[in-house]
């Protein structure tokens, strides 16, 4: 995998176990991870007890901020996208318009069984729940993160959720 790609896991983790609907939850998570001043990475703020598919994404992770796992993972995303022939319904996501959508075979092919074992494994959701959500949640989320028609910078990304 590249260096990038923990924050397109983290993120797409995320989104298949809690929705955008439910970003609050990404935000406590994504936030609750950050350093603070004189700490361990990933230690300031975790929530503790939160247990299941969000408490098993806090290694992949790290000490990053909300607004660097956000934009690090939709440009990751995207570009992974791009390479898996799929680069088209990724970009419709970012560009203000409709969104393409994307079904479970397709995204499978956009995302690779690389990623999608190491989700399944993360989150505790079988392959086909995680299908089922990424395929529903997705294109919604891309579209709500990108505001204005183009990957948000760290900044602007961690004042989106």
């Amino acid at each position: 995998m590249s260096r990038g790609m923990p924050s397109m896991i983290a993120l797409l983790g995320l989104l298949a176990a809690a929705g955008y609907q439910n970003r609050d939850k990404i935000a406590e998570v994504l936030g609750g991870l950050k350093q603070e001043p004189g700490g361990e990475p990933g230690t300031a703020n975790a929530p503790r007890a939160q247990g299941g598919a969000l408490g098993n994404l806090g290694g992949l992770i790290g000490g990053a901020g909300i607004g660097s796992v956000l934009s690090g993972g939709l440009r990751d995303l995207v570009e992974h996208f791009r390479q898996n022939g799929q680069g088209e319904a990724a970009e419709s996501w970012v560009r203000p318009g409709p969104n393409q959508a994307l079904g479970p075979d397709q995204l499978e092919q956009a995302i690779g069984p690389d990623v999608l074992s190491t989700l399944a494994q993360k989150t505790g959701l079988s392959r086909e729940e995680l299908l089922s959500r990424l395929t529903r949640e997705l294109p919604t989320a891309v579209d709500k993160f990108t505001p204005e028609g183009r990957l948000p910078t760290e900044d602007e990304a961690a004042r989106l959720v």
